[in-house]
């Protein structure tokens, strides 16, 4: 059926709205494109929408963890609006990136671990690197084409398709190589890893619903399988990799591994298995830094049914 006028309008707007708002955040003068995106967080920050009450919901799992108890009401409420101020520093400092200097990204990047991800190249079996939402995995990304180690990663497919192409160009002027999450996807990451190649995967949220049972912040849910299948396939190093904003206006990588991905069992037990220690590891990731994880999104099942619920009250 061919689209409505209505419908390509909106896809028009669509397109519109996000490349104008990362037009202005990149061109604005600094101080001005970040109190913007600060006022835009602090507006929604107060709404009473699914991401505010899923970032509040999600700040309280990880507090609760790390602390053993329920978190203080103002702790709570003063981590949410910071977490959304990190989405708004998210946004404008990704939108800049294009614009910037090698040597400007340098001087704000520093990573501990490097030597992990030296000896992990070194050795020409292709890196998995697995990271959480957290801070800005951009700028990393950017780092890592300095260095000599771009990489390749996956992103589910915009509509308008304009504006997934958009999406593509800009990550390729950051230093990424995008592919679209379709069926030629895992082909395109398993050539780059028995090429010697580093393939990035941002791996805490099931996009698809068809990933591997985890235990996650005291409940079960699922994640992505591709990186341990990846892993198994190839023969390549599995590591895992945040990348927090701060202190001040830097960024810093947090790389550790590998991960042990021997085979132990049977396929699905070790993908199960693998992945489980990726959870493992995103979790130690986060509790450092609850704010900076941009999780807005349900991702339980009991965010999914306490929703549900109220869409019958």
């Amino acid at each position: 059926m061919a689209p409505t006028l209505g419908h390509r309008a909106r896809k028009r707007a669509t397109f519109f709205t996000y490349t104008g708002l990362a037009f202005c955040l990149r061109n604005l003068p600094e101080p001005a494109a970040r109190a913007a995106a600060a006022g835009v967080a602090l507006t929604m920050r107060h709404g009473r929408g699914v991401t505010v009450r899923m970032r509040i919901a999600h700040l309280r799992r990880v507090l609760c963890d790390t602390t053993g108890g329920e978190p203080d009401d103002r702790l709570l409420a003063r981590m949410t609006t910071q977490a959304f101020l990190a989405y708004a520093r998210y946004w404008v400092e990704g939108a800049r990136l294009p614009k910037l200097s090698r040597e400007f990204v340098d001087d704000r990047f520093w990573a501990d671990g490097r030597e992990v991800l030296d000896k992990a190249m070194a050795e020409g079996k292709g890196v998995i690197m697995a990271l959480p939402h957290i801070g800005s995995w951009e700028w990393g990304g950017s780092w890592l084409e300095h260095i000599g180690y771009p990489m390749t990663s996956v992103a589910e497919v915009l509509e308008p398709a304009e504006l997934f192409v958009w999406f593509i160009e800009q990550r390729a002027a950051m230093g990424l190589r995008i592919v679209p999450l379709d069926n030629d996807a895992s082909g395109v990451l398993i050539r780059t890893l028995r090429a010697g190649g580093l393939v990035g995967l941002l791996c805490d949220r099931d996009l698809i619903g068809n990933g591997v049972e985890v235990d996650f912040f005291g409940e079960r849910t699922t994640f992505p399988a591709g990186p341990a299948t990846l892993a198994l396939r190839t023969g390549a190093t599995l590591i895992v990799t945040a990348v927090y904003s701060g202190p001040g206006p830097n960024h810093h990588a947090v790389i550790r591994g590998p991960i042990d991905t021997t085979r132990t069992g049977s396929f699905r037990a070790d993908v199960s298995r693998i992945t489980q220690a990726i959870a493992r590891e995103f979790e130690e990731y986060i509790r450092r830094s609850p704010e900076q994880w941009h999780m807005f999104q349900p991702n339980w099942p009991s965010d999914f049914e306490a929703e549900r619920a109220r869409r019958v009250r």
